[in-house]
């Protein structure tokens, strides 16, 4: 059975590897550094390989065929794309990625190389919350009010989303960083989730929630499998079959099938998010 290739949960390939990408693309074979010094070779033959799954916050170098990037990744049988936009970009707390405005303006671009709006999903994600010197209470949540009707527009009905989860290492590096970072409570993430459901259902919008189960206990809210082999099989020109395994290599609350990541640890990511859990290049990291 051919494999779905994820490019990739570890680093922004696309944004800041494209000339790594459009290689291995090139050879039909990637060498992947995995953790504790693991290294193993997946094969990139398009005859051999169902979809691409690719995950961005700035498909730039992608759109404008840099490195022949595009026409090698249109060899492919089905490309999807995960475009995160979280209303953050250009803002201390990911100051590396572009200002909401860029990104949204490369949708047009971004649908005309997949082909249909369909094989595009925005992530929401995360949603943060935080203190500011003076006390109040701040959130990228308004921005999704903003973000809704323009998807909507454009044709894109699926939206991911979480809650921005502090592990030991983001807590520290926003202490160092002076982000006064706040992690509400279970009951207060629910209320606000079903403020956004309510946005979603005047747009026709449908809402996912990755890795956070608590979630889906909101009427509205699905658990999201951001990679799905059922819509992948829908997807490919073919109605090619895939594996409906459970990805046994994520988190146990992730309802992703399985694929192979071809993202490397040792490629760390420039978009400096304060709140990554990843492998972050970061003067505060």
């Amino acid at each position: 059975m051919k494999k779905v290739i994820s490019v990739s949960r570890r680093t922004d390939l696309v944004a800041f590897f494209p000339e790594e990408l459009a290689g291995m693309l090139s050879e039909k074979r990637a060498r992947v550094y995995g953790p504790s010094g693991h290294t193993y070779n997946v094969d990139l033959n398009p005859q051999n390989v169902h979809s691409i799954v690719l995950w961005s916050k700035n498909f730039d170098n992608l759109i404008n065929n840099r490195f022949h990037l595009r026409e090698r990744l249109e060899k492919y049988d089905l490309l999807y794309f995960h475009f995160t936009i979280t209303g953050l970009g250009g803002s201390f707390i990911e100051s590396g990625v572009p200002s909401p405005e860029d990104a949204l303006h490369q949708l047009d671009s971004l649908i005309e190389v997949v082909g249909r709006p369909e094989n595009i999903s925005v992530r929401f994600d995360p949603i943060v919350f935080w203190e500011t010197r003076e006390g109040e209470i701040k959130t990228n949540l308004d921005f999704f009010e903003t973000l809704a009707p323009y998807l909507a527009a454009k044709g894109i009905r699926v939206i991911r989303f979480s809650f921005a989860q502090w592990y030991n290492k983001a807590k520290r590096r926003a202490d160092k960083a002076g982000f006064a970072y706040v992690d509400p409570s279970v009951e207060e993430k629910k209320r606000r989730t079903t403020g956004l459901v309510s946005i979603a259902k005047n747009w026709n919008l449908f809402l996912y929630s990755c890795s956070q189960k608590f979630l889906t206990e909101v009427e509205g809210i699905n658990p999201s499998a951001c990679i799905n082999g059922t819509l992948l099989q829908s997807l490919h020109p073919q109605k090619e079959k895939v594996s409906l395994k459970k990805d046994k290599s994520q988190r146990s609350e992730c309802g992703c099938t399985e694929s192979v990541d071809i993202g490397s640890y040792a490629q760390s990511c420039p978009h400096s998010c304060l709140y990554c859990y990843a492998n972050p290049n970061l003067n505060n990291s």
